[in-house]
This record gives structure tokens, C-alpha cells and sequence, in this order.
């Protein structure tokens, strides 16, 4: 038996419809199974039988759950992941691992870094963006919850590069190494490459590297229209190029602080006022 687990509320609320559509594309025989029904994943996992598969539909908030709370269990099951949510990240970042749209999920789920924030613990699979990025993300939240309308991260973006994001100072501790930095527009940790819907954050990331390390990412310029010019090179990765502009450590631990509270997001799921966050690596 071949499970198809479904999150209704990925994609904007398409997520079994995007599902379905999947597996009628791929002539896939499936028992269709909603997340939200499932309570314990492991107690679910102990009740498959010898010959079932299991395939994960959803973008990369639903991977995010998923990942949390299967963390630490050792599968007797394929479990295979499918792009079906907004962002797509994760697809995107490991997309020569897929066959046939599928992904083997099991080897991403080992050994993931650990992000504290506000009391809060949780594991990642892409990363951690702190700054304009988080704040645009809680923005894209409050439009998605009042109405139908597609959310324009894009628009929402230039919209805080011309005024209304405030610049920020940031402390940056890798691996015990201290860095202060002005005019700060954001402060990433990175697992993979990927966030935001394709931006190439740390280009050069390997989540499989020996070391077992991240990426720390700080972007900051003073000037506006400087960094609104130079916005776009993040969807190709060209921004590490710009050494007057963006800042790239390696470490297994992390402190990030900024001078004023601001919004922060993990694998796209927002966490508001935040100060500080820390991270350390699952190696």
C-alpha cells in the first residue's frame, strides 16, 4: 500500500487538490491521508506494514512539521517527498536527488540544525531568514489571513527596501568568532541553499558536507537604492560577489542578535519580535 499524506493547507489552501492531482498524473494508487489527521507520525510509521511506502505531498512549511516530528526515528519505510506547496525550496535546492518527482526523504532528515528563538526549538531543512525576509514573510501571513488575493512577496519586498524596514544593527557569533555589523538587512542561517521562493541565499552551502556546518549570511548598505539595485543578483547567487555588501560564514554555532526586535522565519513559518536566535548544527 502506497499512504499519500496530504496538507490541505499548503499551497493556499490547495494542498489535497495539488495532491490528487499528482497522483492522477502519475497513475499512482494511493490511500489519501490528510496531516492534520495525524496526531503521533511515529505511532503512524509503527503501524505500516513490511511491503508499504509512504509519499509526502506539501511545500516546505509542511516539510518543516514533518521533519520535527519524525526527528530522531529510524525508518523501516521509503518515505518519498513531492513539490506541491508555494515555495518549493527544498525541491528546488535537491531537485538532482529527485526521480521520477520523487525525493527519498529519509537521508535529509538526519542530523538537521537546531534553531532556538523566544523559548521556541525547532529543527530546519533550508534555513533561517532574520530581517527583511522575515519580515516580509509576516507581512505575505497577515495578507494571506485577509484575503484571497495571491500574496506578492516580490512587491512586498521593494516596498520595505524603499522605507519601511528599518536598518538594523546585528552581532554575529560564528563558532565563537564575533562580527558587529550597521545597516543590516538581513542576518541568515542556511541548512541549504534555497528560501523566499527561489533566492539563492548561500550558494556555495552543501547540507552534506563533512564538516557539518551552515552558512551564515549578512547583508547590510546603507544606502536604499544601492541594495534595491541589488536585490535581484539573490535569485542567481551573485550577491556573494559583492564583498561591500554581504558577509558569508561557516560554523556549527550560531548567535545572531539584532539592536531592535524583528520578525524571523523558519522554513517560512514566521516568529515575530524576535532579538536573538541561536543555532547548532545536528553534527
Amino acid at each position: 500500500m502506497t499512504y499519500l499524506l496530504f496538507n490541505p493547507l499548503a499551497n493556499n489552501s490547495k494542498g489535497e487538490q495539488d495532491a490528487r492531482m499528482w497522483a492522477s498524473d502519475n497513475n499512482a494508487k494511493c490511500e489519501f491521508k490528510s496531516l492534520l489527521e495525524i496526531s503521533d507520525m511515529k505511532a503512524f510509521f509503527d503501524g505500516l506494514g513490511e511491503d508499504d511506502d509512504v509519499i509526502l505531498t506539501g511545500g516546505d512549511g509542511t516539510l518543516n512539521c514533518f521533519a520535527n516530528d519524525v526527528y530522531g526515528y529510524e525508518f523501516k519505510n521509503p518515505v518519498y517527498y513531492v513539490k506541491c506547496g508555494s515555495g518549493n525550496d527544498f525541491y528546488r535546492d535537491n531537485e538532482k536527488y529527485a526521480k521520477d518527482g520523487r525525493i527519498d526523504l529519509r537521508p535529509f532528515l538526519k542530523d538537521l540544525p537546531l534553531v532556538t528563538v523566544n523559548g521556541i526549538q525547532r529543527r530546519f531543512l533550508n534555513g533561517i531568514g532574520y530581517g527583511i525576509d522575515g519580515e516580509t514573510c509576516r507581512i505575505g501571513d497577515i495578507q494571506r489571513a485577509t484575503s484571497d488575493k495571491p500574496v506578492s512577496y516580490s512587491k512586498i519586498a521593494i516596498r520595505l527596501l524603499l522605507g519601511s524596514y528599518k536598518l538594523k544593527k546585528a552581532t554575529v557569533t560564528v563558532d565563537g568568532r564575533t562580527c558587529k555589523f550597521e545597516n543590516v538587512w538581513m542576518a541568515s542561517t542556511m541548512k541549504g541553499r534555497f528560501y523566499g521562493g527561489g533566492m539563492m541565499v548561500a550558494p556555495a552551502q552543501d547540507r552534506f558536507n563533512k564538516e557539518g556546518t551552515v552558512s551564515v549570511v549578512a547583508l547590510y548598505k546603507k544606502s536604499r537604492l544601492i541594495t534595491l539595485m541589488r536585490f535581484p543578483s539573490l535569485n542567481k547567487g551573485e550577491h556573494v560577489n559583492k564583498k561591500d555588501w554581504v558577509t558569508v560564514q561557516t560554523g556549527k554555532k550560531v548567535t545572531v542578535s539584532f539592536d531592535h526586535p524583528c520578525a524571523l522565519q523558519i522554513d517560512g513559518d514566521v516568529i515575530e519580535n524576535v532579538l536573538t536566535y541561536s543555532v547548532e548544527t545536528g553534527i
